[in-house]
């Protein structure tokens, strides 16, 4: 099971030292991997609940956002060979045309070390700012990678659909990773786990327990059969979101939350799932927005897996 950390792209940390000294010394470390998050905006008076806080507030954290590509751009000139991927972008926030053009010119930069996760998008606060169809989301996430693989793969590129269009057109360069660079989808709901099995390279659950992400990876794997893919390529990226405490958590907490030796123990059920990748962030973990606390945390996690 490979290992990454978080890059610290959001909140007061995010600035050019910390996501310098962070992304160097997590390849000092060993880590295979650094992972930023995406928030659009703030709203102040929210129309969603956010779905990982029991009143449904927006951590503070969220105020303060380097946008996660460019910071990624910024991690591939101060380091060598660790991967550089996103959990996540929200693809109605983009157009699909200029994101292939990003993400190549990454890769190429990088020297082929992107991995591209993707999502949905839950807040309608964002969806109006960006003039986005919450109800359509679905099936123009189906066009959208189509898109993304139609100019990383083909020359000249060509599509028609629906929700876009490209003329038959020559879109340079191409990825360095081929076909493309992996694309990775967070999803709960069965036509986006569907949409996974159809076309994507792997699932990046959060806040699931581990029997919960087993039996929903196999469920994967097995629309992946149907769908006439190889299963055995599709890979599980497991997020995990920091909350360290020194009394243990409840039974009903959440994963990777509590005592140390409790994560220990979360990092080793996924490991014994089958997990592939094990991402920590430590983002919203009380105390951890400073320098020193987050490069404490990477060097604790790494001791633990």
């Amino acid at each position: 099971m490979r290992l990454g950390f978080a890059l610290p792209n959001i909140g007061p940390l995010g600035g050019r030292e910390s996501v310098t000294r962070v992304a160097q010394r997590a390849e000092e470390l060993g880590y295979h991997s650094l992972w930023v998050i995406e928030r659009l905006l703030w709203p102040v008076k929210p129309q969603s609940p956010y779905p990982a806080t029991p009143d449904g507030a927006l951590p503070e954290p969220y105020k303060h956002v380097l946008d996660p590509l460019e910071t990624l751009t910024f991690a591939a000139a101060v380091t060598k060979k660790i991967a550089l991927g996103t959990s996540v972008l929200d693809i109605p926030y983009y157009n699909p045309v200029m994101l292939a053009r990003r993400v190549s010119t990454l890769d190429v930069l990088s020297g082929g070390r992107v991995r591209l996760g993707l999502g949905l998008g839950w807040s309608q606060d964002e969806f109006d700012a960006m003039g986005a169809d919450f109800k359509k989301r679905g099936a123009q996430a189906d066009e959208f990678l189509q898109v993304l693989k139609a100019i990383w793969t083909t020359n000249p590129a060509e599509f028609r659909g629906k929700f876009y269009s490209l003329p038959k057109s020559h879109i340079e360069p191409k990825p360095v990773q081929k076909p493309h660079p992996p694309i990775i989808m967070a999803a709960f709901v069965p036509a986006a786990l569907q949409r996974i099995a159809r076309a994507a390279d792997g699932w990046n659950p959060v806040g699931i327990p581990p029997d919960g992400m087993k039996q929903m990876f196999d469920g994967i794997k097995q629309m992946a059969r149907v769908a006439g893919r190889d299963p055995e390529k599709l890979e599980m990226i497991v997020r995990a979101n920091l909350e360290v405490h020194e009394k243990p958590r409840p039974k009903n907490g959440f994963i990777f939350s509590g005592t140390w030796e409790q994560i220990k123990t979360d990092a080793e059920a996924c490991r014994s799932i089958g997990a592939h990748e094990l991402i920590f962030d430590p983002t919203f973990m009380t105390g951890a927005q400073q320098l020193d606390r987050w490069l404490a945390l990477m060097e604790q996690c790494r001791k633990l897996v």
